[in-house]
């Protein structure tokens, strides 16, 4: 049996990139070959695309974790890795995309709209990339970057033209059942519906679609009954219409308090979307009232003595029976009207090309704070100093010597002498802490060695700051001299 689900929570994560390739180039009768080693590949995005013919987010309900494709590593020979595949997943129109704060990140609406879900990681580049005049061969690759890692939620907002909004059992059901081709489950007990009905309405040259929102009761805007998760149906919906039930045999209830009770729901619901569909809050749409049930006798005369307080307030009021179809033509021809109304107003705009506008960052700011864990130590913040060390391979000094080549060059030298950085003081840049040793003359012409080394690193001989925390420990008697 399918399920209409219309809100999930989704893990979505991007491929990895690949890492470069370090290799130098062997051939015979061709000595110094240079090095030739390929840049790996980016990691795969994972991508939300409308489909129209996907009508639910049931997928992601069972299968809420999505990742990318990893790039590639590169290869010797000036090959570079492959990159990751794309992970296209399939929403339906109306999706809206939100994260963990409940911010919404996108409004997915309309076939072919695309969002970009978690970007894949950038490859590292190879040691031909890396070949410069001081380093005319490097020992050395950049390692590929992690994609991005989110969870995301996504909601299900239907499209439809006409909300039917009215308490249980009033007979939305059995009005979109006997408006349009649609079978929804019907039965003489509240809440028998638990998901939204969409129905597609034929009135003369006109088709528009009515969506049944289901669990509307007195306190649905805060919380009780279904109400929260189904008034969300209600945003994009350009005509609401009340569906009264004249029958009822429930005590203290009539038609005008039913709509009154839920008049007061919709002004207190604020659509998330309101500014971005234009069509405002859900106390200001154009409203429809339908007194259903008339074919009971008693229902007939109630609906008579009410029909004129609706009326009293510009409404249109109708008199049906979804058993017996009374009444049906007018209703239909009248929503119809509406809808055109709304319609002209509202011309459909025409598809736009896409245009990408990358966004401005400043990638060669940093800043450099005192570490709050660590006395005497620093904190390096930004973009490119913490993607730099994310690349670098530490168990390769020269590859070790290029990131401190790197950060001398972006002025992070300068700025740790400036803020009173002691020699072995500890810096912290991502995941990594290393010991500050300022006499290792980053940021100089370096002076070649063998590759996968850098002598400036095997100079040094200081004392690293993890012996000057043991031998503190030692001192206090926490530990014996010689344990680890």
């Amino acid at each position: 049996m399918s399920k209409f689900i219309d809100r999930v929570v989704v893990h979505v994560r991007a491929g990895n990139g690949g890492h470069g390739c370090a290799s130098v180039h062997r051939e015979k009768f061709k000595p110094l070959g240079g090095p030739d080693g390929g840049n790996g590949g980016n990691g795969g995005d994972v991508v939300l695309e409308v489909d129209a013919n996907v009508h639910t987010l049931l997928d992601f309900h069972f299968h809420p974790h999505a990742k990318a494709g990893n790039g590639k590593p590169g290869e010797g020979g000036n090959r570079d890795g492959k990159r990751g595949g794309e992970l296209l997943l399939k929403v339906p129109d109306g999706t809206v995309v939100l994260n963990g704060k409940g911010e919404v990140l996108a409004d997915l609406v309309g076939a072919g709209q695309r969002f970009v879900a978690a970007r894949g990681g950038r490859g590292g580049l190879g040691n031909a990339a890396l070949a410069s005049k001081a380093r005319k061969a490097p020992g050395f690759a950049l390692l590929g970057e992690e994609g991005d890692e989110n969870e995301l939620v996504l909601e299900l907002k239907s499209v439809a033209d006409v909300g039917l909004v009215g308490f249980p059992s009033a007979g939305k059901s059995s009005l979109v059942s006997v408006l349009s081709a649609a079978k929804p489950k019907i039965a003489d007990y509240p809440f028998t519906t638990l998901v939204p009905n969409l129905g597609v309405v034929l009135a003369g040259e006109i088709t528009f679609t009515v969506a049944d929102v289901p669990g509307l009761i007195p306190g649905a805007s805060a919380g009780r009954g279904l109400g929260l998760d189904f008034l969300r149906h209600l945003e994009r919906c350009a005509v609401l219409a009340h569906v009264v039930d004249c029958a009822t045999l429930e005590p203290g209830r009539d038609p005008v308090s039913d709509v009154d009770a839920l008049e007061d729901e919709l002004a207190a619901y604020r659509p998330a979307l309101a500014g971005d569909i234009g069509l405002g809050d859900l106390a200001d749409r154009p409203r429809v009232v339908i007194l259903n049930k008339v074919d009971v006798p008693d229902a007939a005369e109630l609906a008579e003595m009410v029909r004129p307080e609706f009326e009293a307030r510009g409404w249109p009021v109708f008199e049906i029976s979804a058993v017996s179809r009374a009444g049906l033509r007018p209703l239909t021809f009248a929503l119809a009207e509406l809808v055109r109304g709304y319609r002209e107003a509202h011309p459909k705009a025409e598809p736009k090309r896409q245009v990408i506008r990358p966004v401005a960052t400043d990638e060669t700011g940093f800043t450099v704070v005192p570490d709050p864990n660590e006395p005497g130590g620093f904190v390096v913040r930004g973009v490119r100093p913490e993607r730099w060390v994310r690349q670098t391979q530490f168990d390769n000094d020269e590859a070790v010597g290029y990131l401190a080549d790197r950060l001398a060059r972006l002025g992070v030298e300068d700025k740790l002498v400036k803020l009173g950085a002691q020699p072995g003081a500890s810096v912290t840049i991502g995941p990594v802490t290393f010991d500050w040793e300022p006499q290792i003359s980053a940021g100089v012409d370096m002076v070649p060695t063998g590759r996968g080394t850098d002598i400036r690193l095997e100079n040094n001989d200081r004392i690293s700051a993890a012996e000057r925390k043991h031998a503190s420990r030692v001192r206090r008697g926490l530990v014996e001299d010689g344990d680890e």
